[in-house]
C-alpha cells in the first residue's frame, strides 16, 4: 500500500514537473521582445572597404555594424573569459554564476558580482533597463531566456557588439575602436583590447578622455583577470600595463563628404555605399586642397577630380577645401557646379577641325585682328603672332585661331561634341555663339574631366561612376583616334609650370572671363586629373591664372598620385606626321570652307566707325581705323580722297560737316573696304 502512495506521488510530481515546465516554457515564449534589429550608421566605403565616412543613427548615437568574425579574436576571448565564460554552454541565465553573486552579496553585505550573462547584459541593453531592481533583473533574465531560444550565439554576441556602451554617444565595439584608437577592431593590442572590454561596465566614468585614470585601473582589472584565466601570457599583460590610454576622442572619418551627402541621398535606405574612391589618396588630395588655398584669402575655392579614364572610374573628388560653413562656402560641391571653362574646351575645336579635314596641327593659321560679323575678339594677352602654325596656336593658347577654326565647324558643331562626350552644356539663348570657343558656356569639373578623359581614351566616351561596379558601356566616339592623339601629343609639348617635375603630361589651362575661374586639366597613359580655382559665389578673383594657380596644383597632384607617369600610346597608324611644306596644298595654309565667296582673309576692313554707325564729328575730325590689308592706306569720303598714303592704321579724317557719308579705304594692294555712317 505506502510503495503504491510513493508512485502516485512520483507520478504525480513528474506530472507537476513536466506542468510547470511546460508553463515556464509558454510564458517565456510569450515574452514580447523587444526589436531585435538594430539599426546601425549608414557607411560609404571605398573601392577597398576602408571607411570614407559613417553618419550617425536617429538620435545622435555612433553606432558602426560590426559582425563578430570582423572583430579580433582577442577581444572576443577577454570578453567572455571576463564577462560571461559560460556563454557557449548557459541557455541565457547562468545559475551558477547568479547562485555565487547571491553568496557573495550575502557574505560582503554588498553587491561584488552581478551575476549577468552577456545575454541578460544585451536584454538590458535592447530595452535600455536598470540593473539593480529586482523587477528589473527578473525582466532581463526573462527576456535573455526568449533571446537564447530565438537567437543564435553569435547574433546574440553581435548585439552586444553593436550595443555596448562606450561613453557618450559612443556604441558598440567598432564605433568605441575608431573614437578612442583611431582604426578598425581587426587587430588590437592586448591593452586595447582589454579597455574594451571594461568600459561597457561603467561606461559614463571610465571613459578614457575624461576618466583616464579609472580607466586604466578598470583596464588593469581586466589584465589581471585574464591572465588567471590563462588568456593572455604574463609577460604580454606586463607590457600592456604600461601602454597609454588614450586621453581624447579621435574625430570620425569625414572623407568625400560631398560625394557620400550624394550617395545617402541617390539610396537613402541603402547601410552601405561602396564607392570606386581610393581612400589614401582621397586624404592626400583633401589635403593638397587646403594647402593650395592657404595664403591667398579667405574666398579663393578649389576642387579636384581624379580619374582613371579606362575604366571611367573616379578614384579621388574633393569638392573644396574644407567641408564647413565658411567664406569659402566649403559645403557647395565645386565639381558639380555650372563655370566657365575658359580655354579648355580649346583641344576639342582643334580635335573636331583636325577631323573635318580642315587643318592638321602643322596648318599655318593667321593670328591677326579679326571681326565675326559683330563679334571682335582678342588674344588674352592682346598681342598677335602673325601666321603661326596651328600646334602653336594651342600650345599659346591663342583666341583668334580657335575663334576662325569654330566658325568654320559651326558652334553647333561643338555643342553636339560635347554632348556625345556625356557633357550638359548651359549656354545663354536658344542658339550657341562663336564665343563658346573661348568659354561662353557653363560646365562643370566633372563635365570637363569626362571629356579630357575621352580625348585620352582615343576619342571614344565613357559616363564617370562613383559608385563601385556601377560602370556602364562606353559612350559614343567623339573624335576619331588620330585627332585624339594629335591633341594629345600637341598637349605634352607644354612646358610644365616653374618648379614642377619635367614631363610629358598633356595638360590644358584656362581662365575665363574676369578671373572668375582658374582651370588646369591633364592626363597620361592611365590617368586624368582636373583642378579648379576660383570663388564659389562667381566673383572675380584678381590676377587668377589657369597657368600661375591651377596648374601647379594639377602637377602635383599627379606627382601624390603616383611616382611616375604612365606613357601615352603611340601614333595610330593613320596619323599624318609630315612637316608643313609636305602637306597636301589644302592644309598648308587654313582657309575656312567660306573663304572663297568671302573676302581675302587679310583684305582691308574698316573697323570704324563700323557700317551703319551714327557717329560724333569732333572738332579735330572724324576718327576712322582699319584692320587687314597692307598699308599704306588711302581714305576717302563719299569717293574724295581724304588722305593719301597712310602707314597708320588709325587717323583723324577731316568732313566738311554732319549727314550720311561713304568712308572707303584703299590698301597697297588695291583691295578696299567700305562704310557708310551718319555723322552728327
Amino acid at each position: 500500500m505506502i510503495r503504491a502512495r510513493w508512485l502516485v506521488a512520483l507520478v504525480l510530481g513528474l506530472w507537476l514537473a513536466g506542468l510547470g515546465r511546460d508553463r515556464f516554457d509558454a510564458w517565456i515564449d510569450a515574452t514580447v521582445l523587444p526589436p531585435l534589429v538594430v539599426a546601425t550608421s549608414i557607411e560609404v566605403l571605398d573601392r577597398n572597404g576602408a571607411l570614407l565616412r559613417a553618419f550617425t543613427v536617429a538620435d545622435g548615437r555612433w553606432r558602426l555594424a560590426l559582425p563578430p568574425d570582423k572583430v579580433d579574436p582577442l577581444y572576443l576571448e577577454m570578453l567572455l573569459a571576463y564577462e560571461d565564460k559560460r556563454f557557449r554552454r548557459h541557455q541565457g541565465v547562468d545559475a551558477r554564476s547568479m547562485l555565487r553573486a547571491v553568496v557573495q552579496a550575502l557574505w560582503n553585505g554588498r553587491v561584488v558580482s552581478g551575476g549577468s550573462t552577456l545575454t541578460m547584459q544585451v536584454a538590458r541593453l535592447l530595452e535600455e533597463g536598470t540593473t539593480g531592481q529586482v523587477a528589473g533583473k527578473l525582466r532581463q533574465m526573462r527576456v535573455a531566456l526568449a533571446l537564447e531560444r530565438r537567437l543564435s550565439k553569435d547574433q546574440i554576441l553581435q548585439l552586444y557588439l553593436h550595443l555596448a556602451p562606450f561613453g557618450g554617444n559612443l556604441e558598440g565595439v567598432r564605433a568605441a575602436s575608431i573614437s578612442y584608437f583611431g582604426k578598425e577592431p581587426r587587430r588590437l593590442t592586448p591593452a586595447e583590447a582589454a579597455l574594451l572590454v571594461a568600459i561597457p561596465q561603467s561606461p559614463e566614468s571610465r571613459r578614457p578622455d575624461r576618466a583616464a585614470d579609472r580607466a586604466e585601473a578598470a583596464r588593469n582589472r581586466v589584465l589581471a583577470r585574464v591572465v588567471s584565466e590563462g588568456v593572455v601570457e604574463p609577460d604580454e599583460a606586463e607590457a600592456a600595463l604600461r601602454e597609454a590610454v588614450p586621453g581624447l576622442r579621435k574625430p570620425f572619418p569625414a572623407l568625400a563628404p560631398h560625394l557620400a551627402d550624394r550617395a545617402r541621398a541617390e539610396l537613402p535606405t541603402a547601410p552601405f555605399h561602396i564607392l570606386t574612391l581610393d581612400g589614401a589618396l582621397q586624404g592626400t588630395l583633401e589635403t593638397l586642397a587646403l594647402e593650395s588655398v592657404a595664403g591667398r584669402g579667405e574666398q579663393l575655392q578649389v576642387a579636384i577630380l581624379v580619374a582613371d579614364h579606362a575604366s571611367g572610374e573616379i578614384l579621388a573628388s574633393v569638392g573644396s577645401a574644407g567641408y564647413r560653413a565658411d567664406l569659402r562656402q566649403g559645403f557647395v560641391d565645386m565639381t558639380q557646379a555650372l563655370r566657365s571653362p575658359g580655354s579648355t574646351l580649346k583641344p576639342l575645336v582643334y580635335a573636331l577641325a583636325f577631323d573635318e579635314g580642315l587643318a592638321h596641327p602643322e596648318t599655318m593659321i593667321d593670328d591677326r585682328p579679326m571681326t565675326f560679323g559683330t563679334y571682335a575678339p582678342q588674344n588674352f594677352d592682346r598681342l598677335y603672332r602673325g601666321t603661326i602654325r596651328l600646334r602653336e596656336a594651342l600650345q599659346l593658347s591663342l583666341n583668334i585661331p580657335v575663334v576662325q577654326l569654330t566658325e568654320a565647324l559651326g558652334p553647333a558643331r561643338l555643342i553636339s561634341a560635347m554632348e556625345k562626350a556625356g557633357m550638359r552644356p548651359v549656354f545663354p539663348g536658344n542658339q550657341p555663339g562663336l564665343a563658346i570657343a573661348l568659354g561662353g558656356v557653363g560646365v562643370s569639373l566633372t563635365d570637363m574631366v569626362q571629356l579630357y578623359a575621352a580625348i585620352a581614351r582615343g576619342g571614344v566616351a565613357r559616363p564617370l561612376s562613383w559608385r563601385r561596379d556601377a560602370g556602364g558601356p562606353e559612350g559614343q566616339r567623339v573624335i576619331s583616334q588620330v585627332a585624339a592623339w594629335q591633341v594629345g601629343d600637341i598637349l605634352a609639348g607644354l612646358a610644365p609650370p616653374p618648379g614642377a617635375p619635367p614631363n610629358r603630361l598633356a595638360y590644358k589651362t584656362g581662365t575665363s572671363y574676369g578671373h572668375r575661374d582658374a582651370w588646369a586639366i591633364g592626363f597620361d597613359g592611365k590617368h586624368v586629373i582636373g583642378v579648379w580655382m576660383g570663388r564659389a559665389d562667381g566673383t572675380p578673383v584678381p590676377g587668377a591664372f589657369g597657368a600661375d594657380v591651377a596648374a601647379p596644383v594639377l602637377f602635383q597632384a599627379f606627382n601624390r598620385l603616383k611616382r611616375e607617369l604612365d606613357p601615352q600610346g603611340a601614333a595610330p597608324a593613320a596619323t599624318l606626321l609630315v612637316a608643313n611644306s609636305e602637306l597636301p596644298q589644302p592644309l598648308q595654309r587654313f582657309r575656312s570652307r567660306s573663304a572663297a565667296f568671302g573676302p581675302e582673309a587679310d583684305a582691308p576692313a574698316v573697323a570704324f566707325p563700323p557700317d551703319g554707325a551714327e557717329v560724333e564729328l569732333l572738332a579735330a575730325g572724324l576718327k576712322v581705323r582699319v584692320t587687314g590689308g597692307t598699308a599704306p592706306f588711302t581714305w576717302l569720303a563719299d569717293g574724295v580722297p581724304v588722305l593719301v598714303g597712310l602707314e597708320s592704321r588709325e587717323a583723324m579724317l577731316a568732313l566738311p560737316g554732319a549727314g550720311f557719308v561713304t568712308l572707303s579705304v584703299i590698301d597697297a594692294e588695291g583691295r578696299s573696304a567700305r562704310s557708310q555712317v551718319r555723322v552728327r
